[in-house]
């Protein structure tokens, strides 16, 4: 027992040969460890090797959030538009809730755990927003009731204000895209044009500026669906791949 307590308090490192050791250096143990002067491991209780470690490689959760934006962008925006003479939005809800919102959201965790910060803080924030404008369209939040009778005149103003927080978002988001690459900064660029035209339609109650507004709405969900493509096409999956516009980055000093 004295011996056994002897053996297992040594730092060993493990050989693949016989008791020689790997070189024929080092001392020999039975089962093929070694102590000698590259030790890395140390017995604590038992001589059972240690199992393998496995760094498990993570999908890129981009294009996955990047699709999601840009579908339900592109259907809130031609309902903007008034396309098919289309007035009431509240089709979207069903994709706000799964697709902008609970997609988007879980895209933005992913980056978290891939160290992305400004993907997880931007498909995180948007999936919100998301989630936020299913809310306010679903009847059973009670939300649009709310401004029945003679508060109806402050819906307009208030769906304005929602806007213009957005707004602010996206221009804070917009300023982080300058070192990222062309389409991203574009994506973000005519978001923010999106939020000010359907802001100002709002506040001034004006259906051609939020018709406008539901265009560049539209121009902005297929850059999206662009970047996302971009994203998804890699050489490994596809004969090409999309140019993005890669901005330099910054030096090393």
């Amino acid at each position: 027992m004295a011996d056994i307590e002897k053996q297992v308090s040594i730092p060993v490192s493990r050989g693949t040969s016989d008791e020689s050791g790997p070189s024929g250096s080092g001392t020999g143990t039975t089962g093929g460890y070694f102590a000698g002067p590259t030790l890395q491991h140390t017995i604590s209780h038992d001589t059972q090797r240690a199992f393998p470690v496995y760094h498990r490689k993570l999908g890129n959760p981009a294009p996955l959030g990047l699709i999601s934006f840009a579908a339900t962008t592109l259907m809130l925006s031609l309902y903007n538009i008034q396309t098919r003479h289309i007035t009431v939005p509240n089709v979207v809800v069903g994709m706000a809730f799964g697709v902008g919102g609970l997609t988007q959201l879980l895209a933005g965790m992913w980056e978290f755990g891939a160290g992305n910060t400004f993907g997880a803080t931007a498909f995180s924030a948007y999936g919100g927003f998301w989630f936020s404008y299913g809310i306010i369209l679903y009847p059973g939040s009670g939300v649009l009731d709310a401004y029945g009778g003679d508060k109806s005149n402050q819906l307009n103003d208030a769906l304005g204000i929602f806007l213009l927080v957005w707004f602010i978002i996206t221009l804070i988001m917009f300023f982080g895209t300058f070192r990222a690459s062309v389409s991203l900064a574009a994506l973000f660029f005519f978001l923010d044009l999106t939020f000010l035209l359907l802001m100002i339609g709002e506040f001034m109650q004006k259906t051609k500026v939020t018709q406008a507004g539901g265009v560049i709405g539209a121009i902005t969900a297929f850059i999206a669906f662009y970047t996302g493509a971009a994203g998804l096409y890699s050489p490994d999956a596809s004969y090409f791949i999309l140019p993005v516009g890669d901005l330099p980055k910054r030096k090393e000093a």
